[in-house]
């Protein structure tokens, strides 16, 4: 890809304002992860009692796993469908059109039957539901992350490409503290278990309640403008019939590195969030033993280390313009590899030293995750940018996400109940991310008109 000539005034004032660019990255993310965090939670407070058969209960969490995980296989597919629409259409169309699959899906989840009035239709219509929701996620970000960075102005592309990745905590704070708000109301005395009522119908309110959230984010990007670089690329007659077939004829190698580039990332993204919440509500004496705190209390906790985890996604946005998205990311990554290989002694510190894994989790996340909003797009030219950037984007959610809540479980049993092997499987993920970058090349002064 051409990179920018000093000597030229190559970047165009972008057509919508500046604030409306933030506010539609920004909002449209936040919904999108909101909405997947909703079921990410239910997937351990809930699914595994109401919609599984009664029996072992870490078979029962395994199983909504399994169907949490469903959502990334449709995620690839979804960054196909959205980016052909988006590289050929234009962006706007294509985020309003994943907006709307995510909202309808998730609400449709809070009115499905359970398993002891439906049977076995229950658990296939999550499934089906879940599909939908990660086929829309695997349009939504590419799109969102396009938006920030193909309207940010000159030397500030990494910080507006964390726009759309703030939206990641921000959503895991609505949608956690709407549940706490939830079983605060209808407390349970288990606190292994939430309450009859909640299991009943409290659980559906947050499911219900993005309807609100989906009406707000399409009020924003229905006024939305096209991107200069779209509108450069349909003028210059450059818009490819297949942007799929074009993307890996011509840019393979850069779809390979970016789904390694993603892949600590998204380890470290679902231990962080979906494996942590079951193994600190586990119980001390369980089969499988944890760390035996109640639902609320672990959750605050959460809380506090996902308000780090915003912090440092924008604060690695400045970081990243300055010494680029490479040599940034690679610090970075090499920080994650150690983090694995001390769970076991921060884990057995007590109150302090859980709340100190949850800090530096999730503060390794924002580093990480920010400039992934401008360094994927920044990858592929113009005209297969949409289906690139989200094709390497969601083939890394099944590298990652798909199966690290999964392996965690699994690991976290062979264990007996320490997270030693666990913090070992994200030090080798981070290691085959450290190999991507270091095979790959910085791409700050890329242009992205080109």
């Amino acid at each position: 890809m051409a990179t920018i000539d000093g000597a030229r005034p190559s970047e165009v004032a972008p057509a919508n304002p500046r604030s409306r660019v933030i506010l539609a990255s920004l909002v449209g993310t936040t919904i999108e992860f909101y909405d997947f965090y909703v079921y990410a939670t239910a997937a351990v407070l809930v699914f595994p009692h109401l919609f599984f058969p009664a029996g072992n209960e870490t078979t029962a969490l395994l199983a909504s796993f399994a169907v949490f995980g469903a959502a990334m296989i449709a995620r690839p597919l979804g960054a196909i469908f959205f980016g052909h629409l988006g590289d050929r259409r234009g962006r706007k169309v294509t985020l309003v059109g994943a907006l709307l699959t995510m909202g309808i899906a998730t609400f449709l989840i809070g009115l499905l039957p359970t398993y002891a009035t439906a049977g076995w239709i229950a658990p296939f219509l999550l499934v089906l539901l879940r599909l939908a929701q990660g086929f829309a996620l695997g349009g939504e970000w590419s799109g969102a992350a396009l938006v920030a960075t193909e309207n940010a102005p000159p030397g500030k592309r990494a910080v507006f490409g964390t726009f759309p990745q703030l939206g990641a905590p921000i959503g895991f704070i609505i949608a956690n503290g709407l549940f706490l708000i939830i079983a605060a109301m209808l407390p349970s005395d288990d606190p292994s278990r939430p309450s009859s009522a909640f299991l009943d119908w409290g659980w559906r309110i947050p499911f219900l309640f993005s309807f609100v959230m989906v009406a707000v984010g399409l009020w924003v990007r229905l006024n939305l403008v096209e991107s200069s670089a779209f509108e450069k690329t349909v003028s210059r007659g450059k818009v490819q019939k297949l942007p799929l077939a074009a993307a890996f004829k011509t840019h393979w190698k850069e779809i390979v590195l970016g789904t390694f580039y993603m892949l600590a990332t998204y380890v470290l993204f679902y231990l962080m969030t979906t494996f942590s919440l079951s193994y600190g509500r586990a119980a001390t004496t369980a089969p499988v033993p944890g760390l035996g705190y109640d639902y609320t209390t672990f959750v605050l906790m959460m809380i506090v280390g996902v308000v780090f985890f915003g912090v440092f996604t924008l604060a690695s946005g400045p970081w990243a313009d300055r010494w680029g998205r490479r040599r940034t990311l690679i610090w970075v990554t090499l920080g994650i590899a150690a983090f694995g290989l001390i769970w076991v002694p921060m884990l057995a510190g007590g109150p302090v030293g859980v709340m100190a894994w949850l800090i530096l989790g999730f503060s390794l996340m924002g580093m990480t995750f920010g400039p992934m909003g401008a360094l994927l797009p920044e990858l592929f030219p113009a005209n297969v940018r949409y289906t690139g950037s989200g094709i390497a984007y969601n083939v890394s959610s099944i590298l990652g996400a798909a199966v690290a809540p999964f392996i965690a479980v699994a690991l976290w049993s062979a264990g007996q109940g320490s997270p030693f092997w666990v913090g070992i499987y994200l030090s080798i993920m981070a290691m085959l991310t450290l190999a991507a970058l270091l095979a790959g090349k910085e791409t700050k002064e890329v242009d992205m008109d080109a």
